[in-house]
């Protein structure tokens, strides 16, 4: 019972060193029906407003339209938001970016793994495969992580600008549903996703692209789709 106690205490004290807007967005549901608007099309929440800390669907956004509005996307499943954007909000570095459909997008949240895969290099709070350098698979990983070792976030966050994130600056053309438009399979046990890195590396080699593929070596990194919560960190963060 003490043992509850004391974690239950620390997820609390965890949770009030977020600001509202972090801790909004990370626990937040997206692409589900708004219950004021769910008669009508496309009323899927996929809009965060970063004053009231809630989610909205477009026809919402009359309300809020002189508020900091992030849109957030989605692709297989999982919530994902532009890296152009969230890195105005927040340092981003050591978190794995992926390019989906040309787009630069973090994950917001962890997400769940089949099964364990052994690599050199992991997710510090997850065990996620990444490529070097990076530490952190998605935002929550990284915030999770920095607030575990007793890090103050206000080294990390940004003011927020509101002219950054206006209504105009949204796009509500059906490009929210980066997993529609992917021609990855969404219920395969690992997905290959490319990094940016290794999408330079291939633009460049794609001689030694064709010849791995005779082999049973396979281009890219492959992620697998699991998850499970790290005891203590092993090791310091950004080495």
């Amino acid at each position: 019972m003490m043992r509850e106690g004391h974690e239950e205490e620390q997820m609390m004290m965890m949770v009030a060193r977020k600001p509202a807007w972090l801790e909004g967005l990370m626990a937040e549901t997206f692409f589900s029906s708004c219950g004021i608007h769910e008669s009508r099309r496309k009323s899927e929440k996929n809009v965060f407003c970063l004053l009231c800390c809630l989610s909205v669907c477009p026809h919402c956004l009359s309300s809020h339209r002189s508020h900091p509005l992030l849109q957030v996307r989605r692709y297989v499943y999982h919530d994902v938001v532009r890296l152009s954007d969230l890195e105005k909000l927040i340092d981003c570095s050591y978190i794995q970016p992926y390019t989906i459909n040309g787009a630069k997008v973090i994950f917001i949240n962890q997400r769940p793994q089949s099964r364990a895969k052994v690599s050199s290099n992991v997710c510090f709070t997850c065990d996620r495969i990444l490529q070097e350098p990076f530490n952190f698979c998605s935002l929550s990983c990284k915030v999770d992580y920095l607030l575990y070792q007793g890090d103050d976030l206000s080294s990390i966050l940004y003011r927020i600008n509101e002219s950054d994130f206006t209504f105009s600056s949204l796009r509500m053309d059906g490009h929210d549903q980066l997993g529609e438009i992917s021609t990855m399979e969404e219920d395969t046990d690992d997905i290959m996703l490319m990094s940016d890195q290794w999408e330079e590396g291939n633009n460049s080699n794609k001689d030694k692209r064709k010849k791995k593929k005779e082999t049973n070596y396979s281009p890219g990194i492959v992620l697998s789709l699991g998850s499970r919560r790290k005891g203590a960190p092993h090791r310091a963060p950004f080495s």
